[in-house]
C-alpha cells in the first residue's frame, strides 16, 4: 500500500490515467530486497533502464509513444520500450521531462520522441545520476495490459526513478513497469 508522501512518485503515470478518466491500479511499495529475480537485476540499481534493458535483451531499444503532452518546459509521455527487430514490449512507463534542464540539442532530440531518454542522454554526453525512489508490485489493468500486450490480471514489478544532473537538478521523473519475464 502506498504511504502518504509516496503518491507523488507515481505522478507521471497517474497524470495519464487521470487524463483518460481511469484510476491507477493497486500497487504496493516494496523494498529492493523483496523484488524477485530477474526483476531485481533489472530494477534495483542506479543505472538508466535503457542500457540495462539493452544488456538484458541483447539488443537496442526503441520507443513507442502512446501519448504525450507538453506545457512550457514540462514534457510528459507515456511509452512502451521494445527491442529493435521486435515490437514485443520490454517496459511500459510514463515520464515527466524537465526540458529546461537539458542543453538545446538534447532537448530537440527528446521532443522528436524517437528514442528513449537514457539513449539520448548517453549519446549527447549529458552527465546524470539515476536515483530510484521506490520499488513496487502492481496489478495490471486494461491500460497496462493493452500497452504490454498482456491478458488478465498480472502481478508486475517496477520502480519510480528520478534522473538528475550532477548538481541535483531534476531532469526527469519516471515510472517504469516490466512485463513478465
Amino acid at each position: 500500500m502506498r504511504k502518504a508522501g509516496e503518491t507523488e512518485y507515481f505522478a507521471p503515470l497517474a497524470d495519464f490515467y487521470a487524463a483518460a478518466g481511469a484510476t491507477l491500479p493497486h500497487c504496493e511499495i516494496i523494498k529492493g530486497t523483496e523484488v524477485p529475480e530477474p526483476y531485481r537485476s533489472l530494477l534495483v540499481h542506479e543505472r538508466d533502464m535503457t542500457s540495462t534493458l539493452e544488456r538484458f535483451h541483447k539488443g537496442q531499444i526503441h520507443l513507442r509513444v502512446l501519448s504525450s503532452a507538453q506545457k512550457g518546459n514540462l514534457y510528459r509521455r507515456e511509452v512502451v520500450l521494445a527491442v529493435d527487430g521486435s515490437d514485443a514490449p520490454v517496459e511500459f512507463g510514463a515520464i515527466r521531462i524537465h526540458l529546461a534542464a537539458l542543453p538545446p540539442p538534447t532537448r530537440a532530440q527528446v521532443l522528436e520522441a524517437k528514442r528513449p531518454l537514457g539513449a539520448i542522454l548517453s549519446e549527447c554526453a549529458v552527465e546524470y545520476i539515476s536515483r530510484p525512489r521506490v520499488f513496487f508490485r502492481i496489478e495490471s489493468d486494461e491500460v497496462i495490459n493493452r500497452a504490454m500486450e498482456l491478458a488478465g490480471t498480472q502481478h508486475l514489478f517496477g520502480r519510480c526513478n528520478e534522473i538528475t544532473d550532477t548538481s541535483g537538478r531534476s531532469i526527469a521523473e519516471i515510472v517504469e513497469i516490466l512485463p513478465p519475464c
